[in-house]
């Protein structure tokens, strides 16, 4: 998996590419605590290049997602794929974040 940022005015987008399991789901929680960390919370993660997730991802993400909601506001979501969103349907996770159809409107989303 490989994470690439953007930053878009005050809001911090985290792309990551490729399934986010195992090893890789612990990198991908510590990164986006950092980033929500260091900016008040507003963070988009940009799903759009997540081919699959497994438990350790999903609980990653969800660690990562509750976190951020203590100090801010919640985590959203782009691009999620059909994969992905059935797999946060499954496990009864969906209504956990906020979803949008692409960063534009995520990074909008905090004005």
């Amino acid at each position: 998996m490989r994470l690439t940022e953007h930053d878009y005015g005050a809001v911090k987008v985290l792309r990551p590419e490729g399934p986010v399991r195992g090893d890789d789901a612990q990198q991908f929680k510590e990164h986006l605590v950092g980033l929500a960390d260091g900016n008040s919370g507003r963070c988009v993660v940009d799903a759009s290049a997540i081919q699959f997730i497994d438990s350790k991802g999903l609980e990653a993400l969800v660690e990562a997602s509750e976190h951020i909601a203590q100090s801010g506001p919640p985590l959203k979501l782009c691009g999620v794929n059909e994969t992905v969103r059935e797999v946060l349907d499954l496990t009864e996770l969906s209504s956990e974040f906020e979803y949008f159809t692409n960063v534009n409107s995520a990074v909008r989303s905090f004005l």
